[in-house]
This record gives structure tokens, C-alpha cells and sequence, in this order.
């Protein structure tokens, strides 16, 4: 029945009901960046949507419920393949440092100061260790005096994947339970499940949009380590895996970005100093340029002005730091959509 036939009284404080319901959601939002809990959010809402997609798909070809049992098993599969690659790296890192690779690696990164010695500035160059050993004892000194912060991350490191953990059950749960309110729920039940899909469907969209920017990011820097260097005569090692490494780190909003241009610059400075510089000029440009990029894609995505969304990562991350302004795009992406749902926009 349309609001048109049902008494003002009833329209009315339906309108409340959903006012109410959007409030909440909006309150809860926040609260979950002021207790931390964005990861948690994330792989929930990931999980969701990934298996609402699969089921979708598998429906074609099954019924309903084989379709959902199917799908639930494929994206545990994944999770376990992904749990297995992680396990399988760090077995193979400790195998590395137990042959010898860590003292190769320090003295790879010895040899880079080296060089970066008699490009500096005698007095930023006086402070740079002066052989492996010494670069050694510099660490085991750092981590002695920032014990306390080193077990600190290591905590919230724990705390996050924790966090993810439980974000996944709570999204593998909720999307084979269903989200639609049975027919005796309450007004405000079922205004409530309404914000909720309409949350996960911004989700969705802001997905989609930095899948996008990820294979934007990899082919500017494939350009870059295949192209561009080469023609100057330089090369960086493992540009085959550094091109990986940035796609998948460039799924991630912003942090990512970060992440795949450290590997790079580090890559780099094992070459040589000059390269490494121009690695970083590089990669800020294309950080910087990514801002504008999330924006815009994202932006014509959910239907919003760049400007505005640019003014909500501001918004968001003087307020809450990282976690705003990687939160940003999903919570506008919610609000621009639920303002269109009442009529506001």
C-alpha cells in the first residue's frame, strides 16, 4: 500500500520510524570509527556482498538453497587458500633467514647506504650506519628502546585480525541468513533492514570503483618499471612482483597506495640512490594524483560531485585520523544514497 492510502497519522509516524532507524545508523557508523572497529566493518560487508554475488551467479545454474551452500564454500576455500599463501610466505621467510637470508639482506641494505653515503650531504651521510654490523646494532638498540611500542603494534596487529575474523563471520552469517525482515516485523525492523542493504549496496558500489583505481595504479606502474626505466637504462628487481604487490595493496583505499610505493622506493634504493628519488617523485605524483582519482571514479559511481567527496575524506580523516579517511567513500556513498531514498538529493 502507498503512503498516498494510508491515514496521516500513519505516514507520519512511519516518517519518524525511518528517521529514527536512519539516525541510528548514522550514530553507529561513527561510534564504529571511535572504537576502531572499521576492519571489522569491512570484512563484514565484504563478505556479504561477495557471497550475495556468488549466490546470484550459482543461481542460474542451481536451486536457491544448493546455491547459497555453494557459495558459502567457495568463499571459504578462498579464505583457507589465502590463510595457506600467507602461512606458506612466512615459512619461507624463516627457511630464508635461518640459510642466511637475513644476513644477505642486511648486508644488501648496507651496500645501499654505501651508495647513498656519497650522494648525501656530509652531514645527513655522517649519520647513515657504516657496514652491516653497524646497521645491526642500530636496529637491536631501536627495538630495545621502543620495546614497549614494538609489543603495542604487535597487540593491535593481533586485535585488527581479530577484528577481520570476526567482521567475516558476522558477514557470512548475515548474508545466508538473509537480510529481509520476516512479514511480522516491526516498522521500525524492517526500516532498519533497509538501511542496512542500503549500506552494503554503497559498499558494493565503492568496491567496484577501486577495483577500478587498483588496475589504473598497476598499469601506471607497470608503465613506469617496463617502460619508462628501461629507457633510461635502469632496471628495479622483482618488477614482476612489485607490480603484484600493487595492485592488490591498491585495493585498499589509500593504505595500499602507501604500502606498494614503500615496496618500490625500497626496490629502488638497492639500484641506486638516484633511482630511488626517482621512484619517490613517481610514486607521490601518482599518490597524490590518486585523491582526485578515488574522487572522481568513485564519485561517478555513487553519483557525487568529486568536490564533495573530497570534502568528506578531509572531514573524516581530521576527525578520526587513517580510518576516516579510508572509511570516507563508503559512509558518503550510504548517506548521498539514503537522501535520495527520502527525497533529499
Amino acid at each position: 500500500m502507498s503512503n498516498e492510502n494510508l491515514p496521516n497519522t500513519t505516514v507520519q509516524r512511519l516518517s519518524r520510524v525511518r528517521w529514527s532507524a536512519l539516525t541510528l545508523m548514522a550514530a553507529g557508523l561513527l561510534g564504529i570509527l571511535a572504537l576502531h572497529l572499521l576492519l571489522a566493518l569491512v570484512a563484514g560487508l565484504a563478505a556479504f556482498v561477495l557471497h550475495r554475488r556468488l549466490v546470484g551467479s550459482l543461481q542460474r545454474q542451481f536451486t536457491p538453497r544448493r546455491a547459497h551452500a555453494l557459495a558459502l564454500l567457495l568463499v571459504l576455500l578462498a579464505f583457507a587458500a589465502s590463510l595457506a599463501a600467507v602461512a606458506e610466505g612466512l615459512a619461507e621467510l624463516s627457511a630464508a633467514s635461518a640459510s642466511g637470508g637475513l644476513p644477505r639482506l642486511m648486508q644488501l641494505v648496507a651496500d645501499t647506504l654505501d651508495k647513498l653515503r656519497t650522494s648525501l650531504p656530509p652531514w645527513l651521510a655522517s649519520r647513515l650506519p657504516v657496514s652491516a654490523a653497524a646497521l645491526h646494532d642500530m636496529a637491536a638498540q631501536w627495538l630495545r628502546t621502543h620495546a614497549t611500542e614494538v609489543q603495542l603494534w604487535g597487540n593491535h596487529t593481533l586485535r585488527g585480525l581479530a577484528y577481520v575474523l570476526a567482521g567475516l563471520v558476522i558477514g557470512f552469517l548475515a548474508s545466508a541468513t538473509g537480510t529481509a525482515a520476516p512479514p511480522t516485523a516491526s516498522p521500525f525492523m524492517l526500516a532498519w533492514r533497509g538501511r542496512l542493504q542500503q549500506l552494503a549496496q554503497a559498499f558494493s558500489d565503492v568496491a567496484a570503483a577501486q577495483l577500478r583505481i587498483a588496475a589504473v595504479n598497476t598499469i601506471l606502474t607497470a608503465l613506469y618499471l617496463f617502460l619508462v626505466l628501461p629507457q633510461l637504462g635502469q632496471e628495479v628487481p622483482l618488477s614482476s612482483t612489485l607490480v603484484a604487490i600493487t595492485f592488490f595493496a591498491s585495493l585498499l583505499p589509500v593504505v595500499g597506495n602507501l604500502i606498494s610505493n614503500t615496496v618500490i622506493v625500497v626496490a629502488s634504493l638497492t639500484v641506486s640512490p638516484w633511482l630511488g628519488l626517482m621512484s619517490l617523485a613517481f610514486l607521490v605524483g601518482v599518490h597524490k594524483l590518486e585523491y582526485f582519482l578515488n574522487a572522481h571514479i568513485v564519485g561517478s559511481r555513487i553519483r557525487v560531485n568529486t568536490y564533495e567527496l573530497l570534502a568528506a575524506m578531509l572531514i573524516l580523516e581530521a576527525a578520526f585520523g587513517l580510518a576516516g579517511l579510508v572509511a570516507a567513500s563508503i559512509y558518503y556513498a550510504w548517506l548521498t544514497s539514503e537522501m535520495r531514498a527520502h527525497g533529499l538529493a
